[in-house]
């Protein structure tokens, strides 16, 4: 059984790799359809139409713009397994800093979405399985199905105007109050600067500017939770060993949530995995609405600088942990689930 473990592992190891790889070659043809000649690849590369030509020679020297295709390839990846992701020609620095600085502030929006997500679908998904075919299920099964069906945006626009502007409880946009002093930068997360600091005050600035991007996140992420926690606790609650509970004197209530709750619990591991790299995408869309400084809002001005490098990275890095997020869940679920590895 081991042994079918660690095949099961590495097989879906080498398609994770072979899906990165075919990424990668797609969105290269794409930036070569775009400019099909060195010249323009570099110009595109530094981020300037009208750059001087002894640069433009310099930057087809470094990146081997005038290789074969595939050979761009095979130096990038190589560049990519060395950290080195190139140098970002509207900041001026390396793409491993820019990533690094702007990564952990969407991690701080996406990790409380995930927890806010997971719990509001496991009460409502565990509702409308306990009340099946009544009001409630109905009520729960719309309220899903337009949290999912809702474009991320909406989402935030409608919090947006709502809660910040209407009511005016919570910022509209921002990451902090701009007059309060940062902390020292002891780790990436500001989060967890303040704290260290001790500055309660921009402690609580950066959580209240952080509620509203996490809402939003969670509200269009929840739904998949419930559905799924509803079908897999309807699953149990037709099962034999559930039967069997309620004919030995346990309540329903405390049957349903302490028995099918439980046991329906397992394909929820695999996709709390599947939502981080969910979150990571509709955090895009969502962070350029509140100007909220992270990965999202970094891709957005991106493109619109035209900033093919950078793009091109974050598409990749985005890629990379979608990809690998699947990696994890595949894993997870053929270690708690042992059928799947046989089959």
């Amino acid at each position: 059984m081991q042994s079918k473990i660690v095949f099961f592992i590495i097989r879906r190891s080498l398609y994770a790799i072979i899906t990165l790889l075919i990424l990668i070659v797609f969105l290269f043809t794409l930036i070569h359809i775009i400019a099909p000649n060195p010249i323009e690849l570099a110009r595109i590369y530094a981020g300037n139409p009208h750059i001087p030509t002894v640069e433009l020679d310099n930057i087809i020297k470094k990146y081997g713009l005038n290789e074969p295709i595939y050979v761009q390839i095979v130096t990038y990846i190589g560049m990519l397994l060395h950290g080195n992701l190139g140098t970002d020609p509207v900041y001026g620095a390396p793409e491993v800093v820019l990533l690094a600085r702007f990564l952990p502030i969407t991690l701080e929006l996406v990790i409380p979405a995930i927890v806010i997500a997971v719990v509001i679908g496991l009460l409502t998904g565990s509702i409308a399985a306990s009340r099946r075919g009544k009001g409630a299920d109905y009520g729960v099964k719309v309220l899903y199905l337009t949290s999912f069906g809702t474009p991320p945006f909406l989402v935030a626009i409608i919090l947006q105007l709502l809660i910040a502007y209407k009511l005016g409880l919570l910022p509209a946009t921002g990451m902090v109050n701009p007059i309060l002093p940062t902390p020292a930068a002891v780790t990436p997360f500001p989060l967890l600067n303040a704290a260290i600091a001790g500055d309660w005050t921009y402690f609580v600035s950066l959580l209240r500017h952080m509620i509203l991007p996490s809402i939003s996140l969670a509200l269009i992420s929840f739904g998949i939770v419930t559905r799924l926690t509803r079908a897999s606790m309807l699953d149990v609650m037709e099962s034999d060993f559930f039967r069997l509970s309620l004919m030995k004197g346990l309540p329903r209530r405390r049957a349903v949530y302490s028995v099918a709750l439980r046991n329906a619990a397992l394909p929820l591991v695999t996709l709390i995995v599947l939502l981080f790299a969910y979150s990571l995408a509709g955090a895009v869309v969502v962070e350029d609405i509140f100007d909220y400084h992270g990965m999202g809002y970094f891709v957005v001005q991106a493109v619109n600088n035209l900033d093919y490098i950078a793009i091109l990275d974050t598409t990749i890095i985005l890629g990379l942990a979608i990809i690998a997020a699947n990696l994890v869940a595949d894993i997870l679920y053929g270690i708690l689930d042992p059928r799947v590895i046989i089959e």
